[in-house]
Formats: C-alpha cells, structure tokens, sequence
C-alpha cells in the first residue's frame, strides 16, 4: 500500500500520533491534551498507509520568517522504507515554509538523513538559549 503524506488534521488523529510519540525517548510521558493542543497550533505532518499513521511530525511556525521541526517520528515496524525521506520531501517543499528566514531543529541521531534536505549545524556565533 503506497504511503500518503498529508497535512490535513482530520486525518491525523490525536491518539495514533501519541501513540508514536510514547514510542520516542523525547515524548515516552507527553500527555494528549498538550499534544492536541500543540498539534491545533502548528503545521502537522502525517505519514498514512491506508488508514494507519506510520509517521508524524509538527512544524512550529509562523509561516512567514521561522519554523521549528519537532516531534518527527517513524513506526519503528515502517522504518527504512524512505518515509521519513518521504516526510521531508513534503514538509520542505510545504507553500508554507517557502522562503523563511530560518528552518530550525534539534536532533541527536538523524543528522544525515536532515543533511540530505540541506540542513547543517547552526552558525558558531549564535547561542542556544531557552527558558525552562
């Protein structure tokens, strides 16, 4: 069954992109009330075979200057069958992130495959910084 990615919210259900979500070491205790909130407030990506989410990620954005990847996961039963490829394909070809100012994300272990679609580390002069 090939894989559509999609957009549309009434297609990516809350409980099945918790249900990956709780399967990653970043979002094992992420409650679903945060992550429908969450989800309502950002641009939303899901991998669909059939009716079944098998992929998942969220762009925070403002559409126009900046965005954030976050929360990007693959069933571990679909991986290495190029849906994340698939996933990022869509997310940097969106209308929506055309043109920013700065695609930003963090990651510890998926560096090549966000090489690939021309992320690198960020300057050297910049900081890090966040409010906890």
């Amino acid at each position: 069954m090939p894989i559509v990615i999609t957009t549309e919210l009434s297609r990516i259900h809350v409980d099945a992109a918790l249900a990956l979500l709780h399967t990653t070491y970043w979002a094992q205790t992420l409650d679903r009330d945060v992550l429908a909130r969450a989800m309502a407030h950002s641009l939303c990506f899901g991998a669909l075979e059939g009716d079944a989410l098998v992929g998942f990620a969220r762009v925070v954005t403002d559409r126009a200057t900046y965005a954030y990847l976050t929360d990007f996961v693959v069933a571990s039963s679909s991986r290495g069958r190029g849906i994340g490829h698939q996933m990022m394909g869509a997310m940097v070809a969106h209308p929506d992130l055309q043109k920013l100012r700065r695609f930003s994300l963090l990651t510890s272990d998926a560096m090549a495959l966000y090489e690939e679609f021309g992320f690198a580390k960020g300057a050297g002069q910049l900081t890090y910084m966040e409010r906890r």
